[in-house]
């Protein structure tokens, strides 16, 4: 009688674990069935995220080229508004010839007229700490009347405007002021 009732208790005790193994697989079934990861199984691995914004577009030359110009132009007033006295061979002067030659990215102008621009520029400007804040401003302009064939003449009237005002109120002198608007009349002229 003692092997019928070692083997019933036998049977009850793998029952009771084949019961338990049963009930904890199908306990992990309903999670998979509901979307939980099974337990004690790895961490389901995400997918890197897309990436829907599409690629950057290349830069484009010539408005890297622009920005570089003008932000050029512009350290170079700043330069020559720091000096006490404008020397002919002033390196200044030699910068902000070399940025002119380079302003334009269609027809050039004559280098003549580019030298006597940057001449009156020069003289317009130096010394004239007060127009520091406006040569990014002049930068702009003064790189726009190399590049003016596609200006309107209203768009090109209010650059000189635009141009003499800056000047004046840096406190350029008249006949510099003047030199310095005639010389841009004639690049936008010599770049159409």
């Amino acid at each position: 009688m003692k092997t019928p009732v070692v083997i019933f208790c036998a049977l009850l005790a793998v029952n009771g674990v084949c019961g338990g193994i049963y009930n904890i697989a199908e306990q992990q079934a309903r999670n998979v069935a509901a979307g939980e990861p099974p337990q004690g199984a790895p961490p389901p691995t995400t997918p890197p995220p897309q990436n829907n914004n599409p690629p950057a577009p290349p830069p484009n030359p010539a408005l890297e080229a622009t920005l570089k110009n003008i932000s050029n132009l512009s350290v170079d007033f700043d330069a020559l508004g720091k000096l006490a006295e404008l020397k002919p061979d002033a390196p200044q002067k030699k910068l902000l010839l070399d940025d002119l030659t380079v302003a334009p990215q269609g027809v050039k102008p004559s280098p003549a007229s580019t030298s006597m621009l940057a001449d009156n520029l020069a003289s317009a400007v130096a010394g004239k700490a007060a127009m520091q804040p406006q040569h990014a401003k002049l930068a702009q302009d003064i790189h726009a009347v190399f590049n003016g064939s596609h200006l309107s003449t209203t768009q090109q009237q209010m650059i000189f405007n635009d141009v003499q005002g800056i000047l004046q109120t840096g406190g350029a002198a008249a006949d510099d002021i003047t030199n310095v608007v005639s010389d841009i009349k004639t690049m936008v002229t010599e770049t159409k």
